[in-house]
C-alpha cells in the first residue's frame, strides 16, 4: 500500500488551498450572518462556483467521470487529502459541487440512471445548477437496518404511488433542490432484500410537504435536515430508479463512498479543532505561565496530532482497498474509519472546548459546531453500533475460516481442550 501522494495531487492540494485562503475564509462570516438572516445561498454564491468551476476545482469525488462531464477525475485515494482541506470550512464543499449528500446521489445516477434521468437530474448536478436529497431515514422504524423502511410505493398504471414519511433529509429546504431520491417498499412479499425500489420525485409534485427542518442538537442548517411526508405522491413509473427490487443494492452501493466521504471531511476539521486548541494556548496566561505550557494541555495536543494521524492513515486505506477492490471489499474498512472518524472529532473538539473555556460552547469559534457534527456523524450513515457489528463479525468469519490460533500459550490450549 502506497499513500504517497502524487504530484497531481501535491498540486491540487495547493491550488485547493489558496483558493480556500482567498475566496472561502474570508467570507466564512458573511455565510452565517446571511445564512442565519435567511439569505441562502448567499449572495457571492455563484461567483464563487463560477471561479472554482473554471480553477479546474470540480467535481472532484467522482473517478468514474466521464470525458464529456465536467469536473478533474480522482481516484478515492487521490480525493482523500482534497477532501480534507475542504472538509475545514463547513460549507465549502458545497463551492466545488462536491457536499453531501450530492456526491452520493451523483455516483447512483451515474451507475444506474437511465439516459433520460441522466438527462434531467445527473446533468444539472454536475453542472452545480441544482441540489438533491436522498430519503431513506423514517421516524417509525429502525433505519440503521434499510430493510425496516415502511414508506409504501405502490404501482398503480403508469404511474408510482409513494406514501410514508422520512426525516432527517439533508438539502429538503434548499432552494435549488431539483429531486429527491425515495425508498420505499414496492413488493412487501418478495425476498427481504428484494422488497425495496427507488423513486425520483420532483420536490414540487403534490402531496410531498416539508413537515419541519429538524434542529440537530439545537443548530439550524440552513440546507435542512427535514421531515419531509409523502401522502399520496404520484410519479411516472419511469422515474424508478435502476429496477424493481433493487433498492437495498443501491443503497448499499450508494453509502460506502459516501461514508468515507464524511470521514475525509472529518480529518480537515479535527485539524482545525487542534490549530485553534494550539492557538488559544499560545495567547492566554493561566497561573503565571501559557496555557499551552500546562502538562494536561501539552497532553491534548500531543494526544489529538497521534490520534488525527492514525485515523488519516485509516482513511487512506480505505480509500486505497476501494479503489483497489470494490466498495464490498473495502466494507469493513469504511465501517471502521466511520466509527474512528466520528469519536475522534468529538474527542478532539471537546479538548479544544476545555482549552478554550466557555468561550468554546459559543458560536464565537467554530468548535461547538463542529463538536456538534462529529456527535451526528455517530449517527449519520449508520450509527457506530452497525458498523461495529459490521466489523466484528468480518473479523470472527475470517478466524472461524483460518482455524485457532497457532501461537496460543500451551497451557491455554490445554485448559481449552479439558474444558
Amino acid at each position: 500500500m502506497d499513500f504517497a501522494y502524487t504530484d497531481k495531487v501535491k498540486e491540487l492540494q495547493q491550488r485547493l488551498t489558496d483558493f480556500m485562503a482567498k475566496e472561502i475564509v474570508p467570507r466564512d462570516h458573511s455565510w452565517h450572518q446571511q445564512a442565519e438572516a435567511g439569505q441562502f445561498p448567499p449572495d457571492f454564491y455563484w461567483d464563487l462556483k463560477e471561479k472554482a468551476f473554471e480553477q479546474g476545482l470540480w467535481n472532484m469525488f467522482l473517478p468514474g467521470l466521464k470525458d464529456d462531464e465536467p469536473g478533474t477525475r480522482c481516484t478515492n485515494l487521490e480525493y482523500a487529502p482534497l477532501a480534507e482541506i475542504m472538509g475545514r470550512v463547513y460549507w465549502s464543499p458545497e463551492i466545488f459541487n462536491c457536499n453531501a449528500p450530492d456526491t452520493g446521489n451523483t455516483e447512483i445516477f451515474h451507475m444506474f440512471g437511465t439516459p433520460e434521468q441522466k438527462e434531467k437530474y445527473l446533468k444539472p448536478l454536475l453542472h452545480g445548477k441544482i441540489r438533491s436529497a436522498f430519503c431513506m431515514t423514517e421516524p417509525e422504524v429502525a433505519s440503521s437496518d434499510a430493510t425496516n423502511v415502511q414508506t409504501s410505493i405502490r404501482r398503480e398504471g403508469d404511474e408510482w404511488v409513494i406514501n410514508g414519511r422520512k426525516w432527517f433529509i439533508t438539502n429538503a429546504a434548499h432552494p435549488l433542490l431539483g429531486v429527491m431520491i425515495v425508498m420505499g417498499v414496492t413488493s412487501p412479499d418478495a425476498e427481504v432484500h428484494r422488497r425495496q425500489s427507488m423513486v425520483l420525485v420532483d420536490p414540487g409534485t403534490p402531496g410531498v410537504t416539508i413537515a419541519r427542518n429538524i434542529p440537530v442538537m439545537h443548530h439550524i442548517s440552513p440546507e435542512g435536515h427535514c421531515e419531509v411526508v409523502f401522502e399520496n405522491v404520484r410519479v411516472p413509473a419511469s422515474n424508478i430508479l435502476g429496477e424493481e427490487g433493487a433498492g437495498f443494492a443501491i443503497a448499499q452501493a450508494r453509502l460506502g463512498p459516501g461514508r468515507i466521504h464524511h470521514c475525509m471531511r472529518t480529518i480537515g476539521q479535527c485539524e482545525v479543532a487542534l490549530e485553534l486548541m494550539i492557538d488559544r494556548g499560545l495567547n492566554r496566561k493561566t497561573f503565571g505561565k501559557r496555557t499551552i505550557d500546562h502538562d494536561t494541555v501539552r497532553e491534548a495536543v500531543a494526544l489529538s496530532r497521534i490520534e488525527i494521524d492514525q485515523a488519516r492513515l485509516l482513511v487512506l486505506r480505505a480509500a486505497w482497498r476501494i479503489d483497489q477492490e470494490g466498495n464490498k471489499a473495502a466494507r469493513d474498512d469504511v465501517s471502521a474509519i466511520k466509527v474512528v472518524a466520528a469519536r475522534l472529532q468529538t474527542t478532539v473538539t471537546n479538548r479544544a472546548m476545555q482549552v478554550f473555556g466557555a468561550m468554546g460552547l459559543t458560536p464565537d469559534t467554530p468548535i461547538s459546531y463542529l463538536w456538534t457534527w462529529g456527535r451526528a456523524l455517530q449517527f449519520i450513515d449508520g450509527p457506530d453500533e452497525v458498523h461495529l457489528r459490521t466489523i466484528a463479525r468480518g473479523v470472527v468469519r475470517r478466524q472461524e475460516q483460518n482455524g485457532m490460533s497457532r501461537v496460543m500459550p500451551h497451557s491455554f490450549k490445554q485448559s481449552a481442550l479439558l474444558g
